[in-house]
């Protein structure tokens, strides 16, 4: 099963998510010092971490934007704080997904399985290519001629997904609903954001257009010269 660390400090919180995680074999990692939260979630090395905001130095944006200079661990941030303003500022910081609370342990579970499978990839082909450009869905690293990009795990299903109807239009509907199983907190703007990360990841190898935007419809892939 997964390591899964959490980022929080209510301990009733703590204590309830790790009997939850354990029960399905998760191994649960919490924060020690918390003014080296980086440091001991890249020492841990665990499949997925689990952010709360509001803590006792740094906020989790904070971190959150920390860990991604050196990770692309998936991340579900957790918050009691008001949706709409930080869903768009955690997705920003590098966040995967995003769960309020008061939250259902069910549909914590759900979206902690949906990102390990999703990271993992049960796909036998690990490698898709377009024009010169290859996209390695186990890493998430996209590389042609010109250099490699890292993407997070959300901005690879992303990527994944548009090539997966090369040159054909996807309806933001529809990719909400693939990314985030049509989590109800996250909207349009959310995904804008998403593929704002994407095309700036691509943009240094030459492919800054190579996502169209079908103005009120949704996204395209495009070929190298269309």
């Amino acid at each position: 099963m997964a390591k899964i660390f959490i980022v929080e400090d209510n301990p009733q919180i703590i204590a309830a998510v790790t009997h939850e995680l354990t029960k399905w074999q998760h191994t649960v990692v919490t924060v020690q010092d918390w003014q080296s939260v980086t440091k001991e979630i890249t020492a841990a090395q665990p499949d997925l971490v689990l952010f709360d905001i509001t803590l006792p130095s740094f906020d989790g944006f904070y971190w959150i934007q920390d860990l991604r200079r050196q990770s692309q661990v998936p991340i579900i941030v957790i918050s009691a704080a008001d949706i709409d303003s930080n869903v768009m500022h955690a997705v920003a910081a590098g966040a995967d997904d995003y769960l309020m609370k008061p939250f259902s342990m069910t549909v914590l579970l759900a979206k902690v399985q949906a990102l390990l499978r999703r990271n993992r990839q049960d796909s036998p082909s690990t490698q898709l290519d377009w024009d010169d450009n290859h996209f390695n869905t186990l890493t998430n690293e996209v590389h042609n001629p010109n250099g490699q990009a890292q993407l997070t795990p959300t901005e690879g299903a992303l990527l994944q997904v548009l090539l997966s109807h090369h040159n054909q239009t996807v309806s933001k509907a529809t990719l909400l609903e693939w990314l985030w199983q049509g989590g109800k907190y996250l909207n349009e703007n959310t995904l804008n954001v998403n593929i704002s990360r994407l095309r700036a990841k691509l943009a240094p190898l030459g492919l800054d257009r190579a996502i169209r935007t079908e103005r009120g419809v949704g996204y395209r892939l495009v070929i190298a010269n269309e």
